[in-house]
């Protein structure tokens, strides 16, 4: 598919089949998310990676959206590396751009995934519930899976409309 295509065509997927993706097709998200650009190169972008229903039950409470996380058989973990960050906002940014990559890869492989950002308002709950090291900062939790739902069509706006004069 052409890139522009998987653009255009990628949706947020909330429901999903029980057949996990094959290890090698998550591999192949975490290496597009890995060339992802970086400021300084310094890559400050980690990843867990959680299968287990029990682990995945439990995160889901501490989101709304807990049901896409019970639905995905795969969740990714996401968070910066304060220790590698040069610079906060930039390196947020750098981690917005891996996750894009991570979403057109996961949709190019014919998988779907949903950007979770609501449980962010539950951020330091959730690392401690991870154990995530002092240096590592939730940025995102993304549902990956085959997808079980008709991705929906979706409007944008004019490219007149986002120009600035």
């Amino acid at each position: 598919m052409d890139i522009l295509e998987v653009i255009k065509t990628r949706r947020s997927i909330r429901k999903y089949k029980k057949d996990s993706p094959k290890d090698l097709d998550i591999e192949k998200i975490l290496e597009a998310a890995r060339w992802a650009p970086s400021g300084l190169n310094n890559q400050p972008w980690r990843f867990m990676v959680i299968k287990d229903k029990e682990t995945k039950d439990r995160l889901a409470q501490f989101t709304k959206y807990g049901y896409i996380i019970k639905s995905a058989p795969v969740i990714i973990v996401v968070c910066l590396d304060k220790e590698s960050s040069y610079h906060y906002q930039k390196d947020l940014m750098a981690v917005g751009a891996c996750i894009q990559n991570m979403l057109l890869e996961a949709h190019s492989l014919d998988l779907g995934t949903c950007w979770l950002g609501e449980i962010l308002n539950k951020k330091e709950d959730v690392e401690k519930f991870l154990n995530l090291k002092e240096n590592l900062e939730l940025t995102a939790v993304i549902s990956l899976g085959y997808p079980d739902e008709k991705a929906l069509e979706v409007k944008r706006k004019s490219l007149k409309e986002l120009k600035i004069n």
